[in-house]
């Protein structure tokens, strides 16, 4: 099963995005989601991540301006991203948990850029 991360592209700053990642077939016993991203020179870093109770985190950097949620039935995690601005600028990861009787996997998505000019 692989994690298909789409959305990105070029936006001018303040600016929306929305990021989708889905995965390719059914991942058992996902308990966790979320949306890191690695700007140029940077460190990868969690944005938002959202729990399988439903409760979110979001970092202070994109608070009130990015909304993560997801699609159950589908598998599927949304990053709605709005009044970008040029730190914004990254490749957006997805990452999925999967808690089973057989132990931890994450996977993760091949990422996708996000350009936000000025």
């Amino acid at each position: 099963v692989q994690l298909q991360a789409s959305g990105g592209g070029l936006v001018q700053a303040g600016g929306s995005l929305r990021l989708s990642c889905a995965a390719s077939g059914i991942i058992f016993g996902v308990n966790y989601m979320g949306w890191y991203r690695q700007g140029p020179g940077k460190q990868r870093e969690l944005v938002a991540s959202i729990f399988s109770g439903g409760s979110t985190f979001h970092a202070d950097s994109v608070k009130g301006r990015f909304t993560i949620s997801r699609d159950n039935a589908k598998n599927t995690v949304y990053l709605q991203m709005n009044s970008l601005k040029p730190e914004d600028t990254a490749v957006y990861l997805c990452k999925f948990r999967s808690t089973t009787s057989s132990g931890v996997k994450d996977y993760w998505g091949q990422g996708t850029l996000v350009t936000v000019s000025s």
